[in-house]
């Protein structure tokens, strides 16, 4: 199953909702949210910098991927970022992979 590098910043009235949850139950919804389109949170993570919170999802297909970000979106309670992660050896595969690509200009 691929996984998903999942990155959540929250809204002035999702950080209201944080501070009187919690983080414990801000992971649990997450893990719900995941196994609820057929996937499981890997990790999950609160930080400092650019991003509020980090997790690590494995999800069935990208269709699962974007429902979980346009439901979690829609709410106005956080931002996402989803970014596909890539093994080393679907990486070795694509190197090996014959691509018929021409640049620009030839």
């Amino acid at each position: 199953m691929p996984k998903y590098l999942v990155k959540v910043n929250y809204t002035p009235e999702g950080t209201k909702g944080l501070r009187h949850d919690g983080g414990s139950k801000r992971r649990a919804a997450a893990e719900h949210a995941a196994k609820s389109v057929g996937g499981h949170l890997e990790s999950f993570y609160f930080c400092f910098g650019d991003w509020d919170v980090i997790c690590i999802a494995e999800l069935p297909d990208s269709v699962a991927a974007t429902a979980l970000s346009m439901a979690v979106t829609s709410t106005g309670a956080a931002e996402t970022s989803t970014t596909v992660l890539i093994t080393a050896e679907e990486v070795d595969k694509a190197a090996h992979k014959a691509v018929g690509y021409v640049p620009p200009g030839n």
